[in-house]
């Protein structure tokens, strides 16, 4: 690794991988792990985590984070990977550079504002706007104890490592910044949705927040080339929790794009 990229594999088909919130590209590594040969796997810190770019709390979030993408894209065409938010950005990759993306991967992609006019839209709002009043007040290990008891890989917050609770309570704050990005919609997507040329794969964990199912019904109607898949067992993490069939998934991904 190095400037807070990681990599994986040396063949000659180029793959992002983008990655969650309070995470960092070593997310990957199961994934990257059970994936076959002959890709070239490339993974960057998103903006404010890992080694990636400080967050600027005067600029767009996803415009800042997508920006600070775009450096690391391969010279040729390649296959864009996102979770959660890091499948937004993969999403506006596609839409925006529809002869470079090869094909697409959304794995439980986090655009609330797919959503909008089902009611897991306010539910999902009440509970941002509810962490944004707790970093507000100062509250951050209690709003990322909340964060992750939704989003999280079901283990308590307490028990994981000290260092591992210090990282993603002081990253919190970029959960409370991603309102005008995922549930705006500040990045216009959800209007260019059917714009996505690539073959893409909506994935989503079999035990997903409600929200989940509603924007990737959004997605599959919207975006021309879909198929779509459920990991039984797993819930929002699913590539770190159950990397293997996600990379089942996406091999079977790949070798169809």
């Amino acid at each position: 690794m190095s400037d807070g990229v990681r990599h994986w594999g040396d063949g000659p088909r180029e793959v992002l991988m983008l990655h969650c919130s309070l995470a960092q590209g070593s997310a990957w590594k199961g994934v990257a792990a059970r994936l076959p040969g002959g890709l070239h796997l490339t993974a960057p810190d998103i903006v404010g985590h890992g080694d990636g770019p400080d967050h600027d709390p005067s600029r767009d979030l996803h415009d800042q984070c997508f920006g600070a993408v775009l450096p690391h894209l391969p010279a040729g065409p390649f296959d864009a990977i996102g979770h959660s938010f890091g499948a937004t950005l993969a999403l506006r990759l596609a839409i925006e550079m529809p002869d470079r993306v090869r094909s697409l991967t959304l794995i439980e992609p986090v655009l609330f504002a797919a959503a909008r006019g089902a009611p897991s839209f306010e539910t999902q709002l009440a509970i941002q706007l509810a962490l944004e009043e707790a970093v507000a007040q100062g509250n951050n290990a209690a709003a990322t104890r909340g964060f992750l008891d939704q989003w999280g890989t079901g283990g308590d917050f307490d028990d994981q490592p000290e260092a591992q609770r210090a990282y993603m309570v002081d990253r919190i704050d970029l959960i409370a910044a991603s309102r005008p990005a995922l549930f705006g919609d500040s990045a216009g997507l959800v209007p260019r949705l059917g714009q996505v040329t690539a073959p893409t794969l909506l994935v989503s964990g079999e035990n997903c927040q409600p929200v989940i199912t509603d924007i990737l019904d959004r997605m599959q109607v919207a975006i021309p080339d879909t198929t779509r898949s459920s990991i039984p067992g797993a819930g929002h993490m699913a590539p770190i929790t159950h990397p293997e069939p996600v990379a089942a998934a996406i091999a079977a991904h790949l070798q169809s794009s």
